[in-house]
């Protein structure tokens, strides 16, 4: 009986050293996974929407900590120097949804390259700019003539206008 109770207790704490592992290599804080968007973890959750703007999103995490949910956007390349502009705004609008669908707003979010994480402050002024963007995306999204935002084939290779864009570069 006593093995057994032994083998109960190793195999438990190999259980969670493994989870404590994985949660690390996620690029995720300590705190209670609330919100996932990886099919991996099961199924998926439902979008975060914000009609007031016609916005929504989902994050590849939420995570519950100390009373505050942190958002965390996991992108697969190595890291910049510093996190891309769209990426930072990306995880912008992830806080924003959180303040709007739970009441609370994140201090900060996080994107998890695979070598490096960055905490994004999500201050008054990030919040400002991604207000900015988001009036201006809405007043070009009814103009009939957009131009291209770059000159690269690859990007519009994945681009979901690609077959109907004029100025396509693939």
């Amino acid at each position: 009986m006593l093995y057994l109770a032994l083998g109960l207790l190793l195999l438990a704490i190999i259980f969670f050293w493994q989870s404590d592992r994985q949660r690390k290599a996620a690029g995720l804080p300590g705190g209670r996974v609330i919100y996932t968007d990886t099919r991996g973890w099961g199924k998926l959750e439902k979008p975060l929407f914000y009609q007031a703007l016609g916005l929504t999103g989902k994050p590849d995490y939420l995570i519950q900590q100390k009373g505050q949910i942190i958002p965390v956007e996991v992108k697969s390349g190595r890291a910049p120097e510093a996190p891309y502009d769209s990426h930072i705004f990306q995880l912008a609008s992830y806080c924003l949804l959180v303040e709007k669908t739970y009441g609370k707003r994140p201090p900060y979010g996080i994107i998890h390259y695979n070598d490096r994480d960055f905490a994004i402050d999500y201050t008054q002024e990030l919040e400002s700019k991604l207000l900015d963007i988001l009036a201006d995306m809405k007043r070009d999204d009814h103009k009939a003539d957009m131009p291209r935002s770059h000159e690269q084939p690859s990007r519009c290779m994945h681009c979901g206008f690609r077959k109907v864009c004029d100025q396509n570069l693939a």
